[in-house]
C-alpha cells in the first residue's frame, strides 16, 4: 500500500514568488522545512498551522493558491 509521508503548504508573496514549507511525516514525528530560507522545525502538533505562520512572518506570503 502506498503511504504519503510528505505534504506541503504554499503561499505567494506580494512580489508574486511562491514560497513553499514541507510537512514530512515519520512515524509520530512531523518536522516543517522551508524551501525558500532552509528553515526547519520538529511539530507534532499542527504543522501545516506552524508552516502558514512561518510563511507570514519571515516571507510576508500571504495569498492562498487555492
Amino acid at each position: 500500500m502506498l503511504q504519503i509521508n510528505t505534504s506541503k503548504v504554499s503561499r505567494w508573496d506580494q512580489h508574486g514568488r511562491e514560497h513553499v514549507v514541507r510537512v514530512q511525516r515519520t512515524g509520530m514525528q512531523r518536522t516543517i522545512r522551508c524551501d525558500t530560507c532552509g528553515w526547519r522545525k520538529p511539530a507534532q502538533f499542527l504543522p501545516w498551522l506552524k508552516a502558514e505562520e512561518h510563511l507570514t512572518e519571515a516571507h510576508q506570503a500571504t495569498v492562498d493558491p487555492s
